[in-house]
């Protein structure tokens, strides 16, 4: 009798941004207090700021649902036309991705002429953003800014099981203590870390084990196996 082979099927992954995912801690406190007072923002503007993976897109996409605002998620270039939202606030990504012009200045006086909030964010304080131009250079500078700092173990262990949940992956207790012991204490790497167990995992069509895990995260981990 000829043994059938069962398939795997391959689950689509798209990351969400939803108010449930999103786990207060006392790193990100600051940020939550001056999102829930958008009329108390300097000039109506505000800026987040943090390492890559410690949730400033996921705090984008929330006050722009909670404003009915906009989310963009590149900052235009020059010569870019930008339509600005009939009401809520605009939410810029990134935005010290690149170095920045006369588009951005011109964004920001737009909405401050609409009398629209704009929420910023990037990796470093906005007055460290690049950019050649001494009027934006000086706006970028009185924008009110909160860091996102770094995570505590409450935080990762939520991190960690979340992020796990979203891609439908099975990772045993035993496996998941190693991890938050082992792996560098970012969001990002912790990001990285279950994308790369998740393709691990489906290529060989087994379960998360630790030597899986092991193979899979080298170069990641501190530490042996």
């Amino acid at each position: 009798m000829r043994a059938i082979r069962q398939q795997a099927f391959r689950f689509s992954y798209r990351q969400r941004f939803v108010a449930a995912d999103f786990q207060p801690a006392p790193c990100n406190a600051a940020a939550l207090t001056w999102l829930a007072r958008t009329g108390d923002w300097p000039e109506g503007r505000l800026a987040l700021w943090g390492e890559p993976g410690c949730g400033k897109t996921h705090l984008l996409h929330l006050w722009a649902e909670r404003t009915e605002g906009a989310v963009v998620l590149d900052c235009p270039l020059a010569g870019e036309a930008f339509d600005l939202p009939a009401h809520g606030g605009i939410a810029l990504d990134d935005v010290d991705a690149r170095e920045h012009g006369a588009a951005l200045l011109h964004l920001l006086n737009a909405a401050s002429e609409a009398r629209l909030p704009v929420l910023m964010a990037g990796r470093a304080p906005p007055s460290r953003w690049p950019t050649r131009i001494p009027d934006l250079a000086s706006r970028l500078r009185a924008v009110a800014a909160a860091e996102i700092g770094a995570p505590d173990d409450e935080l990762l262990r939520a991190l960690l099981l979340r992020l796990a949940g979203e891609r439908q992956l099975a990772i045993p207790e035993v496996v998941h203590e190693w991890l938050l012991r082992h792996l560098p204490r970012s969001p990002a790497a912790f990001r990285e870390a279950v994308e790369r167990l998740d393709e691990a995992a489906f290529a060989k069509g087994s379960a998360v084990t630790r030597p899986l895990a092991a193979t899979a995260l080298a170069g990641m981990i501190d530490g042996p196996p």
